[in-house]
């Protein structure tokens, strides 16, 4: 390494007190999906972060949810290393009010310290550690985007774009409470089924009457027998609604289903499978149609080897052993891993507990892991 790269991990060494100043901040700012104005206002505060470095960012609008963002440093020359970053949080606004920002000796409390604000803090210092290491033998970016958590629907285009471009691709959700990385993930997505049926009295004219919910009834049995765990796929109906009342045959119905899978090549499987039974006519006078609410790709193994070999080689060098770890979550990382693109996640502050009030992140992880982004980053090149 270089001396100018040393220097840069030297700088990232000792920002401890700033890391954390501006994770108090954003955690203290509410970012809901659906709060578009919070998860702007995370937003700038990051980039005013980056720009008082002279990094400059992209900015592309977004009509309902936060704006997609796009910082860089460039580099000589070639693809870039991507970061990936969301500012969305799964709390409600007004959170903050009642449970902002705390700490006590080890660890840091509050809405998405651990998701992933504090995985937006150690990209932001990465790219200001970069900043200051010369120049990069390729460009490095962070893409920060604002509904992760209800699916990325509008960042999706983004992230697979930027991904198409890239060397690798670094996620930093929060490094897993075991003190692993991620280097796999499952697929999933949501899925709404709605029947309609013809309503009729259920005590004087039964007959005349086709029941959405019988027929979403005989739907379900069908979609939970598509469960295969030996492939890893689970097919799960956990919210159901129907009908106006006991003594009428329901003239409607609807339900969400969840379903998870491992690898790529199955979702084509289940999903027309899926469509086979919910076009099936069950009862004569009843009709279902299928909506696709979300859907994440899963990130398999494959795309994340060499990365997770060169991120433990760097941890190890700066003092901490890591393990590659599955997790059954979904994220943006599996965009990115189903395109072909080497992708490793959970690369942020180790943190647990998360989407719940009891959420944390494990304060002396903050510069650990973000020394070791970096020099993950600095190494992706070498004997590409």
């Amino acid at each position: 390494m270089s001396d100018s790269p040393q220097q840069a991990l030297d700088w990232l060494a000792g920002q401890r007190h700033a890391m954390e100043a501006l994770l108090q901040r954003i955690v203290d700012t509410d970012s809901n999906s659906y709060d578009k104005a919070g998860v702007d206002a995370v937003g700038a505060l990051l980039a005013a972060e980056l720009e008082a470095d002279g990094i400059l960012l992209k900015r592309m609008p977004v009509d309902d949810f936060g704006d997609v963002m796009l910082a860089e440093v460039p580099g000589a020359s070639g693809k870039p290393v991507l970061l990936l970053g969301h500012r969305d949080t799964v709390f409600p606004k007004g959170t903050t009010s009642t449970r902002g920002y705390s700490r006590d000796a080890h660890l840091a409390y509050g809405p998405g310290v651990a998701d992933m604000k504090g995985g937006l803090v150690l990209n932001c210092f990465a790219l200001k550690a970069l900043k200051r290491a010369g120049e990069l033998p390729y460009p490095v970016q962070v893409l920060y985007t604002g509904d992760e958590e209800i699916g990325s629907g509008s960042a999706r285009t983004h992230i697979e774009k930027a991904a198409r471009g890239a060397r690798a691709v670094l996620n930093t959700e929060p490094g897993r409470a075991s003190g692993n990385v991620v280097s796999a993930r499952k697929g999933g997505a949501t899925l709404i089924i709605e029947v309609s049926g013809r309503a009729a009295h259920a005590g004087v004219n039964h007959a005349d009457g086709a029941s959405a919910i019988e027929a979403l009834a005989r739907k379900i049995v069908k979609l939970h027998a598509l469960t295969d765990y030996a492939a890893g796929i689970t097919t799960n109906v956990g919210l159901i609604d129907g009908g106006t009342s006991s003594n009428t045959v329901a003239p409607s119905a609807s339900a969400r289903l969840d379903v998870r899978f491992i690898e790529l090549e199955h979702w084509d499987q289940i999903f027309s499978a899926i469509l086979g039974i919910v076009a099936e006519e069950e009862l004569i006078g009843t009709r279902a149609i299928l909506k696709e609410a979300t859907t994440f790709l899963p990130m398999e193994a494959c795309h994340s080897e060499r990365l997770l070999r060169i991120y433990q080689q760097e941890a190890l060098a700066l003092g901490f052993s890591v393990e590659g770890e599955f997790t059954g979550g979904c994220a943006d990382s599996g965009f990115t891993a189903s395109l072909g693109i080497p992708t490793l996640c959970g690369l942020g502050p180790v943190g647990g507990k998360v989407h719940t009030d009891r959420e944390y992140l494990e304060l002396d992880t903050l510069v650990p892991r973000a020394l070791a982004l970096v020099a993950t980053i600095l190494a992706v090149g070498e004997g590409s």
